[in-house]
């Protein structure tokens, strides 16, 4: 037989316009975005823009399409003014509007920086009340993000210190050459030399007397005024930008060079990042923040500030738990969950080396040592009182203060498990930290308890997913833009679109009482000009068909 094919005619038109909305599913996460997106308060975005001129793309439609394109793996502006054009999906969220990239990148960078931070919290709220979350507890990890920087531009503050004092050194050789003395003349001679401001060089050449100079004065004042202060004031400008960083990049000066998982040249190589930090519940990003420091345990406090403050104006109980691993376990960090009553599910350093039978059964160890807490002595396993012999403080990177305690044992040296116990020279002397030691008994509680259990079950399983799909499936393993303002706004775009469609895996659709009145107002308004368009296409075609009709 002889097969039959159905007719295809590109060039045909239709008396009525096909219907963009009969060709998209109902269950299609375009209309789930679509139905969050009108329940959201954006009057904050209304605001950013300027009355007068000409009419401007509805900012409601613009954020509905930027949503929906992160959700969809779009990222760049050119791509989403391509969507827009052949999509069928964002040509009905988008309302038959076709925004350029200049529009779409105008409405990111303009009025979604300082907006879009509002817009993720209204998620989160509309998460909590259909019950996806409870913010009282947060899986908290980081991970390490790439700039757009170039990997090439860095400045490193030991190299700026190194060179900014020999600066200093051939600075204060002039100014001793023109006879104008050192930067500070009433300075002992066995005081080192203070650091040298440009400020007080600038002073100082405006002080020295150019009359009667040799050839030779005048040389060295040129090369003072026009090569040596400018190179300061350089110097100055970097160390003000690292702050209290080791190095930074010139292209995107927010961005901190670290060690990367994913080292494209696998050296080991830094290249220029920022710390994420995220904390998700039920694997929803409940809370993001950006740190330039590569080490997790100094963004513990601020991050969890961060997650109160969001949230505190709307909720009684935020973070009553917090879960992580042991880069965030130390004492600081436990004294801070203390004082704000946070259960620390956190992990230590060697506490799953705790667990082991050898490390029980090690009798040499300080932490197995006997201690008389009413006497405040240790005894070693040979039965010796190793008594207090003092106290000490300890300074962390961020500036915490620990007080520690010594104990020594009075005669080592006939003991026959000296060998053992003991490789340093003379008597065993341990050092003692008790408020860690406190802070470790009750979070190593906490963790074999059936409640720590199940939290360290979940641990690996909540923020690393999230990691893993925005790495792997989002392809969000990059930044777009230089900042941290930018990067912000970005990220917060790329966990409002993340959180949807994680809404949309779960099969969930928002209740029509979710939406708030002056939405339903716009709806209303919407559906008019629609029927109106409609109407006025329809005559249109009418006209255009009667015409035909008396043509033949």
């Amino acid at each position: 037989m002889k097969p039959v094919f159905k007719e295809c005619n590109q060039g045909q038109t239709t008396l009525f316009p096909v219907s963009l909305d009969s060709k998209i599913s109902q269950n299609s996460p375009v209309r789930l975005v679509n139905q969050i997106t009108d329940s959201l308060d954006i009057s904050k975005i209304v605001d950013t823009y300027k009355g007068g001129g000409t009419s401007s793309y509805p900012p409601r439609v613009m954020l509905k399409i930027v949503i929906f394109a992160y959700l969809s793996n779009i990222y760049s502006c050119r791509k989403i003014e391509d969507a827009v054009k052949d999509r069928i999906t964002f040509m009905w969220l988008s309302g038959g509007l076709e925004p350029d990239h200049n529009t779409i990148n105008r409405f990111r960078s303009k009025h979604l920086k300082d907006t879009v931070n509002d817009i993720f919290t209204q998620v989160v709220t509309m998460l909590v009340e259909m019950g996806y979350l409870s913010l009282e507890v947060a899986y908290i990890d980081g991970t390490k993000m790439e700039s757009r920087a170039n990997r090439y531009t860095f400045v490193w503050r030991k190299t700026v210190e190194k060179n900014k004092a020999k600066l200093e050194v051939k600075i204060r050789k002039i100014l001793e050459y023109i006879d104008e003395g050192i930067m500070q003349d009433n300075q002992p001679d066995d005081e080192p030399p203070t650091p040298i401001n440009s400020e007080d060089v600038k002073k100082r050449i405006a002080e020295i007397n150019r009359e009667n100079r040799s050839r030779e004065e005048e040389k060295a004042i040129k090369t003072l005024e026009n090569k040596f202060l400018p190179k300061l004031e350089e110097y100055e400008k970097h160390l003000e930008t690292l702050g209290n960083r080791n190095s930074y990049s010139k292209t995107d000066p927010d961005a901190t060079f670290m060690h990367l998982k994913d080292d494209h040249m696998q050296n080991g190589q830094l290249k220029p990042a920022y710390n994420l930090q995220i904390g998700t519940e039920n694997q929803f990003i409940s809370h993001f923040s950006f740190f330039p420091n590569p080490t997790d345990f100094l963004t513990f406090k601020p991050f969890v500030n961060g997650f109160r403050e969001r949230f505190e104006k709307n909720f009684e109980k935020v973070l009553k738990k917090a879960v992580a691993d042991s880069g965030y376990g130390s004492e600081e960090n436990y004294d801070f969950m203390e004082m704000n009553d946070i259960e620390p599910f956190v992990k230590f350093s060697y506490f799953h080396k705790e667990q082991k039978r050898s490390f029980k059964n090690n009798a040499f160890i300080a932490q197995n040592l006997f201690y008389n807490k009413d006497m405040d002595f240790f005894v070693c396993p040979m039965g010796q009182r190793m008594e207090k012999v003092g106290v000490g403080t300890r300074k962390s990177e961020g500036g915490f203060i620990s007080k520690v305690s010594y104990y020594q044992a009075k005669n080592c040296s006939d003991c026959p498990l000296k060998c053992l116990c003991n490789k340093a020279e003379g008597n065993r002397r341990i050092e003692v930290n008790h408020n860690l030691n406190r802070h470790k008994e009750k979070v190593r509680q906490l963790l074999t308890s059936e409640e720590g259990l199940y939290h360290r079950s979940q641990r690996p399983i909540e923020p690393e997913s999230v990691f893993g799909q925005g790495k792997s499936n989002k392809q969000y393993f990059r930044f777009r833009h230089f900042g941290k303002d930018l990067i912000n706004m970005d990220f917060a775009i790329f966990a409002i679109a993340f959180n949807i469609g994680k809404l949309h895996n779960k099969g969930k659709i928002i209740p029509e009482n979710r939406l708030k009145p002056y939405v339903l107002s716009e709806m209303i308004i919407l559906v008019v000009v629609c029927f109106e368009n409609y109407q006025l296409h329809f005559r249109q075609e009418k006209s255009y068909a009667q015409n035909i009709k008396f043509a033949a």
